[in-house]
C-alpha cells in the first residue's frame, strides 16, 4: 500500500503537514514527501480525494475548508496532538485562482483569495511557530506565485494574495533569523494544475499554454530540496521558471 519509500528515506522521523493536498503542486509534494519517508498529514477539502491520496501514500487525511478559521484551528490542534507538538515541515501549497479586470473581480472573489492565499497560511504559522520557536528547529515553505512580484493583468485579487504572502514570509523570516526555524517562499511561474481547468483561454490570450507551463511535480521536487537541506541551511526565496 502507498508508495514505496525511496531516496533513501531522507526524511525518516520527519512529519510534514501539506495543504492543498488533493491536487496539483500539493498533492505532487504530498507524494514526494511521503516517498522520501516523512510521515504526512494531509489537508484539503474533498474528502474523497483527500482518502485516496491518503491510501496511496499512507499518510494522514485531515478534510479542513482552509477559508474557515474554526475548522483550521481544530485541524491544527488535532495534528499538535497526534504529534506532541508541530510537524517539522509545514507546506502551505493550496490556493485559489481567478483572472478578471479589477473592476469585473467580484469582492467574494477577493475575499475567497485572501482567505484561503493568505490568511490560511497565516493562521497556520501562527499555531505552529511557538513549538518550532521552542525546540529551536522547523521549516515553514510557502508556495507563493511569479505574480507575488510581477503585476500581471486580470490578478487583482490573486496577486493581492500572493503579494501579501510575500510581504508575510520576510517578516516571518526576520522573525525567526537565528532560532533554527527556516522558512523558504517558492516562487513558480505558471504551473500546469487543474487552477486552469475553468479558465478560457479565448478570454486570456496573454496566457502560456498549459503544455508550455511548468509541472506540479517540478515545483514539488524543489520543495524537496527545501526540505532535505541541512539544518544550518537556509534558502529564503526560490524561484523558478520553465525553461
Amino acid at each position: 500500500m502507498g508508495e514505496p519509500r525511496g531516496r533513501s528515506a531522507v526524511l525518516a522521523g520527519c512529519s510534514a503537514l501539506v495543504t492543498g493536498a488533493t491536487s496539483g503542486i500539493g498533492a505532487a509534494c504530498a507524494r514526494l514527501l511521503a516517498s522520501a519517508g516523512a510521515e504526512v498529514f494531509l489537508v484539503a477539502r474533498r474528502r474523497d480525494l483527500l482518502a485516496r491520496i491518503a491510501g496511496e501514500t499512507g499518510a494522514h487525511d485531515l478534510p479542513a475548508d482552509l477559508a474557515d478559521a474554526r475548522q483550521l484551528e481544530a485541524m491544527s490542534a488535532e495534528v499538535s496532538a497526534r504529534l506532541g507538538g508541530s510537524p517539522d515541515i509545514f507546506v502551505h501549497a493550496a490556493g485559489v485562482f481567478s483572472l478578471a479586470p479589477l473592476h469585473q473581480t467580484g469582492v467574494a472573489d477577493l475575499d475567497r483569495s485572501l482567505s484561503v492565499n493568505l490568511r490560511s497560511a497565516f493562521l497556520l504559522a501562527r499555531a505552529f511557530l511557538p513549538d518550532m520557536l521552542r525546540r529551536n528547529r522547523g521549516q515553514i515553505v510557502l508556495v507563493g506565485s511569479v505574480a507575488g512580484r510581477t503585476a500581471f493583468p486580470d490578478n487583482s485579487a490573486y496577486s493581492a494574495s500572493k503579494f501579501g504572502l510575500r510581504g508575510m514570509h520576510e517578516v516571518l523570516r526576520e522573525e525567526t533569523r537565528g532560532t533554527g526555524v527556516r522558512t523558504s517562499l517558492v516562487e513558480p511561474g505558471a504551473c500546469d494544475t487543474p487552477l486552469w481547468d475553468a479558465i478560457d483561454p479565448e478570454r486570456h490570450p496573454g496566457l502560456p499554454p498549459r503544455d508550455a507551463m511548468l509541472e506540479a511535480r517540478q515545483v514539488a521536487e524543489a520543495i524537496l530540496f527545501l526540505a532535505t537541506r541541512p539544518p544550518t541551511v537556509q534558502i529564503p526565496l526560490l524561484q523558478i521558471e520553465r525553461a
